[in-house]
């Protein structure tokens, strides 16, 4: 039976940590199913989900700590289990620009919240221009399920926006798989 593993890896940013995380999970004989990386200030950030047998899950359980304090990493682990992906008739994406402002996204989290829709992928990027003035940039993928109307979901979300003061756009994506 196939064990699964989420890793959360976080440190200082520096050349050889997805090396040396990779090699443990080889040595422990796990297989990386899924992973994602990014860079936030000067911290390096991954999260990655392992399968392998019991043995070989329990194996990496107790050696990441080792690796951890020699590459001086936060880490955190949990053990998980196969995703089953939902049925979803659609995805879309929706971009939000504008002004930088506090506490846009809990606004957007909590509209989708308040509708039970799933979140497929969220980034959020806030810059300052030339000018001194802060400008935010969200994106969202948005699974939408059977129950929902997409036209009058779509209606709501301008609304939202404007509401915010917020540019937005929407793009249907076709033939998603749902995560």
């Amino acid at each position: 039976m196939t064990n699964y593993l989420v890793v959360t890896a976080m440190g200082a940013d520096r050349p050889g940590i997805v090396s040396k995380l990779a090699r443990l999970a080889s040595d422990c004989d796990c297989d990386i199913v899924d992973s994602r990386m990014a860079i936030f200030g000067n911290e390096f950030t991954l999260i990655m989900m392992v399968s392998g047998s019991w043995a070989a899950i329990t194996k990496i359980e107790t050696s990441l700590p080792g690796l951890s304090l020699e590459m001086e990493l936060l880490t955190v682990m949990k053990r998980t289990s196969k995703h089953t992906p939902q049925n979803y008739i659609s995805r879309i994406e929706v971009n939000f620009q504008g002004s930088d402002q506090r506490g846009t996204m809990k606004q957007i989290t909590q509209f989708l919240a308040d509708r039970a829709l799933d979140l497929g992928a969220v980034r959020s990027h806030a810059e300052e221009d030339e000018q001194g003035n802060q400008h935010q940039s969200i994106f969202l993928a948005i699974n939408i399920p059977e129950k929902v109307e997409l036209e009058k979901l779509e209606q709501s979300i301008y609304e939202l926006a404007k509401e915010m003061s917020l540019e937005c756009s929407i793009k249907h994506m076709q033939g998603i798989e749902a995560s």
